[in-house]
């Protein structure tokens, strides 16, 4: 059997299944984030590895699986963050996640290095301060204390693997997502680097996703319950890996979106897809070969589990299920628009100082408007993704469902509508990317193909997009860009 490890922002699913792929069981063991002002998004390394030993543990427990029946162990892990490590391997500093904006001045020193255009053909990726190598170049400036102290960087999942096998490394598809990866070359980038100031010898070893990167230690393998001989495939970041869960393992399969934290939409391919407008980005696949073309907004379930917090008696305690179908189709927002920009943005705009809005509240605006108006600003920012690839020749007529957000019938009602395309919900939802992750193991062990994801989950329910409702939507989503366009400015002479 293999266990899988999800390392979202909010916590690790994961997730136990057959040598096919096949799910057995799940668990989430939560863990905390720090968002502050001033774009900071943290989090602490230990808080992933003690999620992934509890979840390990109770996995084994709750179904009553012998450890000796583990055969592997796989780590799906959130991109684009920064864990600066010490001479031992330990973190120097609170891990840097992918929602921090602090990076500004270190993406610019890189666009006048390199220019933008150049960097984007490299990179497969704008310069911009949510990703890797602008938060490693922020630390070396601002903390000269602890930059004395860091010997090598990473990313989450990588972090996990060298906990679990002594052994730094990471895969193609996170470091594609930390803009220091040759995309052309698959391989750093010197060019990258050098106008970054960072020697390349920070950066671990590049493998293939599906590769063993090693067997558990004693240490790992004691606080894990298991024994040595697991082996541990290197796995990869969690946007890829949802692909391969949600059955989109080749062109053919079509789009799907991701409906977590953070909310994308992506397709697999056989070459990157390069945006003259640079709006979208790619991913290099777990899938060998392969690539991913995703337009990701920061905030899109962000944006729910926001106001479901706002809203909810206990904001600890958000009811986001309530409040979602309180959001019906029958509810009005009459023009109210909310602009889901709570952690700046990526997708289809690059600019860290946008910020959250509503705009045209009136007296008569109660919750339910305030949850749609969020629901359908979220779905409007991913309707300009999806324009954005179209107008690089990308076809999109239907785009498949998975992710918490992915639950709520009322909510993908609403996807369609604005998008005009079907839109499907999957039978795993909340285990797409461990799923993914499962499916990587087993390939890597040599017990399946990546073709075998397309029938371990399944099209449960399809939304199908009213004709009217459409219309009205696809003028008011107009009306949302402009209100935006409007804003820019104002967002960006915040005082600091």
């Amino acid at each position: 059997m293999i266990i899988a490890h999800d390392l979202g922002t909010t916590g690790n699913k994961a997730s136990l299944h057959h040598d096919d792929g096949r799910l057995v069981a799940s668990v989430t063991v939560p863990y905390p984030a720090h968002f502050a002002a001033g774009g900071v998004a943290e989090q602490n390394p230990a808080d992933w590895w003690n999620a992934v030993v509890a979840a390990t543990r109770d996995l084994i427990a709750r179904t009553g699986t012998a450890a000796t029946d583990i055969a592997g162990l796989v780590v799906s892990g959130q991109m684009m963050g920064a864990v600066l490590l010490d001479a031992d391997g330990e973190p120097a500093r609170p891990a840097i996640i992918w929602a921090d904006t602090r990076a500004g001045a270190q993406q610019r020193e890189l666009e006048v290095a390199i220019g933008a255009e150049r960097a984007y053909g490299i990179l497969g990726h704008r310069l911009n301060p949510t990703y890797s190598v602008e938060k490693i170049m922020w630390v070396r400036d601002n903390e000269p204390d602890t930059w004395t102290r860091v010997r090598r960087v990473c990313v989450a999942k990588d972090f996990i693997v060298l906990r679990l096998t002594g052994r730094l490394a990471t895969d193609r598809s996170d470091a594609s997502g930390t803009n220091a990866y040759d995309q052309a070359r698959g391989t750093w980038s010197d060019e990258v680097l050098q106008a970054a100031r960072l020697d390349p010898a920070l950066f671990p070893e590049i493998l293939e996703s599906t590769q063993i990167a090693g067997t558990l230690t004693d240490a790992a393998a004691a606080a894990l319950g298991l024994h040595t001989g697991v082996r541990v495939v290197m796995g990869g970041g969690d946007g890829p890996l949802a692909a391969v869960g949600s059955g989109v393992v080749a062109p053919e399969d079509g789009a799907y979106v991701c409906l977590g934290t953070s909310s994308w939409i992506s397709f697999a391919a056989d070459a990157p897809l390069h945006d003259p407008a640079m709006r979208t980005f790619t991913f290099d696949n777990v899938v060998p070969g392969s690539f991913v073309p995703t337009a990701t907004m920061q905030a899109g379930g962000a944006s729910v589990k926001w106001i479901a917090e706002a809203l909810s008696p206990d904001p600890a305690h958000p009811e986001t299920s309530r409040l979602t179908a309180e959001a019906s189709v029958n509810v009005d927002t009459d023009d109210l628009y909310f602009l889901p920009y709570l952690l700046g943005e990526r997708s289809p705009m690059w600019d860290p100082d946008a910020r959250g809005a509503f705009l045209g509240l009136a007296r008569h605006h109660g919750r339910a408007h305030l949850v749609r108006a969020v629901l359908e600003g979220t779905a409007f920012n991913l309707l300009s993704c999806i324009q954005a690839f179209r107008e690089s020749g990308a076809v999109i007529d239907r785009i498949d469902a998975v992710g918490g957000g992915a639950q709520s019938d009322v909510y993908l009602s609403v996807l369609a509508d604005v998008w005009g395309v079907p839109v499907r919900r999957r039978t795993i939802v909340e285990e797409a990317n461990s799923l993914g992750a499962a499916v990587t193991a087993a390939v890597g062990l040599g017990l399946t193909d990546f073709s075998a994801a397309r029938a371990l989950s399944e099209v449960t329910a399809e939304f199908t997009p009213d004709a009217g409702r459409h219309a009205v939507y696809t003028e008011r989503h107009a009306r949302f860009v402009n209100a935006y366009t409007a804003l820019a400015p104002w967002f960006a002479g915040r005082p600091r």
